[in-house]
């Protein structure tokens, strides 16, 4: 398979593979990339896009189908998604999208297509219950980057997922608990669960997401220096519990306050009463919420929101998820007037553009105040500037 490349700019080439005749055009087809890096770094790119190419051209029409474009496509993506994401990718492939529309050629997948199935999938979902906006956006998510991988490859040429119309989600209104609910819930955990309410109370504080609270082991809180470094995540795949790191692959430091910090010194002397018990014993390498004597093995993540919908409805607090105690943080920090940064790095967010996309309409009481800020300046200024004329 023979392939070229040219210079498009300072350490910038263009490689290009010929891939074949397109089996229903009879037209060349190409692969194109751009790389960086020097001319020997583009040669070794050019000849790894050559072997890539001659791996994934389809050779007969069984190759050439959607579903086959899905699962190669999967089978690349996946080392650079989570477990939970591949898995959840693979349900929805397996389920959805390969019955209905993987024995259609990729080279013939149309926008009206991906409409009509879309459309089904609102009415019927994959033959028991109908999907909604949100679930049919994430399959729509899926197709796009499996046909746009297609186009890198030269199994097509263009993308028609970028010409289909998903539905539209509604926005989704926040509602995070008040303050009083927050206590309300965290003082009925005492009563029923204080390794719960531990959870609670750390959640509500930290605004650390579900995961990365349960996958906290003991060596990541400095009680003495009131930190909290969250470094991990737990995820659950195929009944399984995987460890991995954060959703944004970073470690972040989180401080705490004096009530979150007795909430831990008081958990951490019960877990530690209840391993002697057992005969056992609770090490830096033990998790922080567990069931295990000796802390072995952490909550799992659908149990904990269970527990937590459970305490709710002890409480007669409703509407409320746990999710929702990371909405909380956001929300009252922002209208206490933390920067925005601030903010985000407690929460973990890579960027503090995604805190504003989502919280923007918490800050009101900020923005009055840059108002008020701004008006003080003008009107100083007026004062000294003297009368008109």
């Amino acid at each position: 398979m023979a392939g070229s490349m040219r210079q498009r700019g300072r350490d910038a080439w263009q490689l290009r593979v010929y891939a074949g005749r397109d089996a229903q055009t009879g037209r060349k087809r190409y692969v194109e990339r751009t790389v960086r890096g020097t001319k020997r770094e583009a040669s070794k790119a050019l000849a790894s896009l050559i072997v890539e190419s001659e791996r994934f051209t389809p050779q007969s029409g069984a190759k050439g189908t959607f579903e086959a474009l899905l699962r190669e496509w999967l089978d690349l993506a996946a080392p650079s998604f989570s477990p939970r994401t591949v898995s959840t990718t693979r349900q929805y492939i397996d389920t959805a999208i390969a019955p209905a529309l993987g024995a259609v050629p990729a080279a013939k997948l149309t926008a009206s297509d991906l409409d009509r199935f879309y459309g089904q999938l609102l009415a019927n979902g994959a033959g028991r219950f109908p999907y909604a906006p949100a679930t049919v956006r994430r399959v729509h998510g899926i197709i796009r980057r499996a046909l746009g991988q297609g186009v890198r490859w030269g199994w097509i040429s263009h993308n028609p997922a970028l010409d289909a119309s998903p539905p539209r989600v509604p926005a989704r209104e926040l509602s995070p608990p008040t303050p009083d609910e927050l206590v309300c819930l965290f003082r009925m955990a005492q009563e029923v669960d204080p390794a719960l309410a531990a959870f609670i109370l750390l959640a509500g504080s930290t605004g650390a997401r579900r995961g990365e609270l349960i996958a906290l082991r003991w060596r990541d809180v400095d009680l003495d220096g009131e930190l909290l470094t969250i470094s991990r995540g737990i995820v659950e795949a195929d009944g399984e519990l995987i460890e991995k790191d954060t959703k944004t692959h970073q470690t972040r430091r989180v401080s705490l306050d004096p009530d979150t910090t007795a909430a831990l010194v008081a958990h951490r002397s019960w877990s530690e009463a209840n391993a002697e018990s057992a005969g056992t014993a609770i090490s830096d390498d033990s998790f922080v919420f567990s069931h295990a004597p000796d802390g072995s093995t952490p909550w799992r993540p659908d149990s904990t929101s269970r527990a937590f919908r459970v305490l709710c409805m002890q409480a007669g607090v409703s509407g409320v998820r746990l999710h929702d105690l990371r909405h909380y943080v956001a929300t009252r920090l922002l209208s206490s007037g933390i920067d925005v940064r601030t903010v985000a790095g407690r929460l973990g967010h890579r960027n503090p553009a995604t805190t504003l996309n989502v919280y923007a309409h918490f800050v009101p009481e900020v923005d009055g105040e840059a108002a008020g800020v701004l008006g003080d300046i003008f009107r100083k200024a007026l004062d000294t500037s003297g009368p008109s004329g």
